[in-house]
């Protein structure tokens, strides 16, 4: 399966890290057990073709009717433009906010009205940074066909968040597969995984 297959790669180069004895701290103030920084798998190019390959594999087959492709900046550039790149599709990206100087841009690259994108992202947390994406894209005349990502932490906010938004999320692999790898391969002990598990469910608390 290729979600358990994204899953190795992720932890073999280290661009996951588990560590529910010593958990991490986000930007949001939450205790984490799980690092994520999927920009590492640009530097394994074996790692990164088959990204990118798969990627474009579930773009062809859930949104077949694309015209370009969307990266959310940052993260969302670099893994964007290959995979525009492996479907022969014009590329742009789109800021968090508007450039202070310059044009003013907010989307870099030709957006036509009408045309039909899919937004490329690298990871999903609650979806809100990547959903305010889709906002700007509608607003500047697109038809947003949906959001493909390499990773998603599961939560059942972020679904919430996408189905509010009327937003098709197609991601390659998730948390809950990630930990059942991670398990096989010796990387986290068994009687970690209930922690694990309720991370997920409740991440705010989690670890008070």
């Amino acid at each position: 399966m290729v979600a358990e297959q994204v899953a190795r790669l992720l932890l073999e180069v280290k661009a996951v890290r588990l560590r529910p004895e010593e958990p991490f701290t986000w930007s949001s103030g939450w205790k984490s057990p799980i690092y994520c920084d999927n920009r590492i798998t640009l530097s394994h190019p074996e790692v990164r073709s088959y990204i990118r390959s798969e990627l474009a594999n579930a773009i062809q087959k859930q949104f077949p009717g694309v015209d370009a492709i969307a990266g959310v900046a940052t993260a969302g550039i670099a893994q964007g433009a290959l995979v525009a790149d492996a479907l022969n599709l014009p590329f742009l990206y789109v800021r968090p906010e508007p450039k202070k100087h310059g044009m003013g841009n907010q989307i870099e690259g030709r957006l036509e009205a009408g045309q039909r994108v899919v937004v490329l992202e690298d990871l999903i947390s609650t979806g809100g940074s990547s959903l305010k994406v889709v906002d700007v894209l509608r607003q500047s005349g697109a038809e947003v066909l949906g959001m493909a990502a390499i990773f998603t932490y599961g939560f059942p906010v972020a679904a919430q968040n996408f189905a509010d938004k009327a937003v098709q999320l197609v991601c390659l692999s998730d948390y809950e597969t990630l930990v059942e790898q991670a398990r096989k391969l010796d990387y986290i002990a068994a009687d970690a995984m209930s922690s694990l598990a309720a991370w997920r469910q409740n991440p705010a608390e989690w670890n008070q």
